[in-house]
């Protein structure tokens, strides 16, 4: 079970309070999954009461973590064999998530 201080669990309430999903992504334990949309991102938590970006925000294929890769010119979202196009919409809402979730992180650093 992963081990949160006070500092810790306010922050992922105020996370909770602008819109953010507090959820589990059963391969990474060790880490508290957080979600908008169809965007999300793995916290970890550290030392003096903070959480930082376990990886880097990605796109949910299928409602799981993806990876962007370049094929054929293109870039895609992929988890296993299920793939979505990375198009400029994808793109500028993976963008937003990913700055509105710094920006909180920041804000109680």
């Amino acid at each position: 079970m992963l081990e949160m201080t006070p500092q810790q669990i306010a922050l992922l309430e105020r996370l909770a309070a602008h819109g953010f999903e507090i959820v589990v992504f059963p391969l990474y334990s060790s880490a508290v999954g957080v979600r908008k949309g169809n965007c999300a991102a793995l916290l970890q938590p550290v030392a003096g009461g903070a959480m930082k970006l376990f990886a880097e925000p990605c796109y949910l294929v299928g409602g799981n973590l993806s990876v962007r890769v370049r094929q054929g010119g293109k870039q895609w979202f992929v988890w296993k064999k299920k793939q979505l196009e990375a198009t400029p919409e994808r793109q500028a809402e993976l963008d937003r998530f990913a700055a509105e979730l710094s920006a909180m992180l920041l804000a109680t650093a």
